[in-house]
């Protein structure tokens, strides 16, 4: 549908002095009445709400020069992305990067497109993620071997400030496994405030994470309210770490990493200074 002109943005304007009705008008300039109605919202003097052409041609004239152009993969586009990602950029902080410093780019989607392409064709863009380009287990496609950790609690039960992430105590917790299955990190952080909490374990063995989960915990449980895990028999001492610290130990659904999601990036930040192993990455982070 074409735009106004300012003919009929002029006849609009006298109509309306007049007293005539929106469909009266719009017949006369041709166009749906809806269109006649948006017009004289949008376009209006909003100081005295009067309908003027010359203002309502003015305020068209620029929200057109404002209006977002379309955003090509150029060649500086390219370089740029090229160089954030050798400096371990992931693609939502390049774009977040770019629009901070007014950089014109792409979207995050368009940016994974252009690396899975590169992977196609033999480049090593993809290594340059902190997933290495390594495939995940679909979630769902496979039946859980791990076994059910006994009187968990579901995600769907916690109070709803949890999922509001206003309030601060309400905590993620996750592993990083070592190569092998021979150590691991354990990583515990906040939902609002991001704060980090982190130690290294001889093993991902559940008795030695619930300790080391204590230990860091303790001197802070007083404002501690939730803790939200995964499904890893590493957790199988929940009650033992609800207990001692006095709070409520919730489980996210299996492969619904998202409901953990500040854990999980937090995660992928870490793994950029610890060096993944050249082993097959499959369903968990490991070092």
């Amino acid at each position: 549908m074409a735009h106004l002109t300012l003919a009929q943005r002029y006849t609009i304007e006298c109509m309306h002095k007049k007293g005539y009705r929106q469909k009266d008008i719009s017949e006369a300039i041709n166009k749906d009445k809806s269109v006649v109605s948006r017009e004289l919202k949008r376009n209006c003097d909003l100081r005295n709400n009067a309908y003027r052409s010359s203002l309502a041609q003015q305020k068209y004239t620029k929200r057109q020069k404002e209006k977002p152009r379309k955003r090509y993969f150029t060649s500086e586009v390219k370089a740029y992305i090229n160089d954030k990602l050798y400096k371990k950029f992931s693609p939502e902080q390049i774009v977040g990067t770019a629009k901070k410093n007014s950089v014109a780019m792409v979207s995050c989607e368009r940016i994974y497109q252009y690396i899975w392409e590169d992977k196609k064709q033999g480049g090593e863009l993809h290594s340059q993620l902190r997933t290495r380009g390594k495939r995940y287990r679909k979630r769902g496609c496979l039946k859980d071997k791990r076994g059910i950790i006994r009187n968990r609690v579901s995600i769907e039960e916690p109070p709803k400030q949890v999922e509001e992430r206003k309030r601060i105590g309400d905590l993620e917790i996750d592993t990083i496994i070592g190569k092998n299955h021979q150590k691991a990190i354990v990583t515990i952080n906040d939902r609002v405030t991001r704060q980090l909490l982190m130690k290294k374990l001889e093993s991902k063995n559940a008795d030695q994470l619930a300790k080391a989960t204590i230990e860091l915990l303790s001197p802070i449980k007083d404002r501690i309210k939730t803790i939200t895990a995964d499904n890893g028999k590493e957790f199988a001492e929940h009650q033992k770490i609800a207990e001692k610290l006095g709070i409520d130990f919730f489980f996210a659904h299996p492969y619904h990493s998202w409901e953990r999601g500040s854990n999980e990036n937090l995660n992928g930040l870490i793994r950029q200074y610890i060096p993944m192993p050249k082993a097959s990455l499959w369903g968990k982070n490991r070092l």
